[in-house]
């Protein structure tokens, strides 16, 4: 089965704590709602205690043009995303030796927050030594849900070409996407929420020679993984595109979504592979927020220290959208787990969708 070997992240310059990012809110939304003590609540109760930009916190302050914005957007989406493939190419922690860049046979690029054509991918291989066949497979509009897509699609890939090793590129600059005339109550629980963050990662397929190449004594292999849509949900999260740029649509019964719609889905996922949920060891799940990661506790009747990662990733860098699950993912690959754990990888978006992949760790 195709493996994870590797990953790393490339973090944005600016970090903000949450009490400054709340009192930015106080100061904006102030005079649109009455109930604004009750709303920023918000900020303390979602537990997020920092997140990272690409602008410092005086560049929200005034409008931007959805053109500055995507302007912004693919000059540090190039930049990060080339530090990020960089460094998990290099990455000793996991990795014996380099990756040389001719060796990467495919880029699964993964972003919701900007627009660029070419895209990325192609823009960083005019700044890294690539091979010029490097397949590109850029995916956009996925949201939350879009970095573990992009390990499954890559599983795929490497299924077919069992030789192949395949970068997973999630670059989301969810700040660069904040408007600042929108005075709307999902426009401010964003600001309480989402941040910018770029991961990277490296899954191979079973003709690698992975014994030369993977530093630690276990790593995960991909066993399934499954794609899930939920009919008529167009309406609970993604983007209305206007003349100004991306407008966040959040809806407020996400949670609620969660607890009913989850369960059945995973457990419809793990019995085709005859298990259940009592059979996975280690929970490795994109925190949408604090009440979804309590929903997933409560819809899959799992111990709650399950999501500390999880928990962990969300205080430390918000939702950074499809980026926050490859956070997720690293945090665990630096784990010695024994030979023969499970995992179960999962992630929601828009659509409303369902990603997840079964995980074992094998020697």
């Amino acid at each position: 089965m195709p493996t994870i070997i590797s990953a790393a992240e490339a973090i944005p310059p600016y970090m903000i704590n949450q009490e400054t990012a709340s009192q930015f809110a106080r100061e904006l939304f102030f005079d649109s709602f009455k109930d604004i003590e009750r709303l920023l609540a918000a900020f303390q109760n979602g537990q997020i205690e920092k997140r990272h930009f690409v602008k410092n916190v005086d560049w929200f302050r005034t409008s931007h043009s959805f053109e500055e914005k995507n302007e912004a957007y693919i000059e540090a989406a190039v930049s990060l995303g080339k530090e990020a493939i960089e460094k998990c190419l290099t990455n000793r922690s996991f990795l014996l030796n380099p990756v040389h860049f001719e060796e990467i046979d495919a880029i699964f690029f993964i972003s919701t927050t900007g627009l660029a054509t070419p895209t990325i991918e192609a823009r960083i291989m005019n700044q890294l030594p690539f091979h010029p066949y490097t397949k590109r497979i850029p995916i956009w509009g996925l949201g939350c849900a879009g970095g573990a897509a992009g390990l499954s699609r890559a599983y795929e890939y490497c299924l077919a070409f069992p030789k192949a090793k395949v970068l997973v590129l999630a670059v989301e600059l969810c700040s660069l996407t904040f408007q600042h005339n929108d005075m709307s109550k999902s426009n401010l629980i964003g600001t309480s929420l989402f941040a910018d963050g770029v991961a990277c990662t490296l899954v191979c397929g079973d003709e690698c020679n992975l014994e030369q190449i993977r530093r630690k004594k276990t790593m995960p292999s991909i066993m399934a993984v499954q794609s899930t849509l939920m009919p008529d949900s167009l309406d609970v999260m993604g983007w209305d595109i206007k003349n100004e740029g991306l407008y966040v649509v959040f809806s407020r019964d996400i949670p609620r979504i969660v607890e009913n719609w989850l369960k059945p889905n995973v457990m419809s996922f793990l019995q085709q592979h005859r298990m259940d949920i009592s059979n996975i060891d280690y929970f490795i799940a994109h925190p949408g927020g604090k009440k979804v990661l309590d929903a997933y506790v409560k819809a899959l009747e799992i111990p709650t220290d399950w999501t500390n990662i999880s928990l962990d990733v969300l205080r430390q860098y918000g939702n950074m959208s499809s980026v926050t699950i490859l956070y997720v993912l690293k945090r665990y690959l630096e784990l010695e787990i024994p030979r023969g754990s499970y995992g179960l990888c999962t992630a929601l978006g828009p659509g409303f969708s369902s990603e997840l992949l079964l995980l074992r760790w094998f020697d």
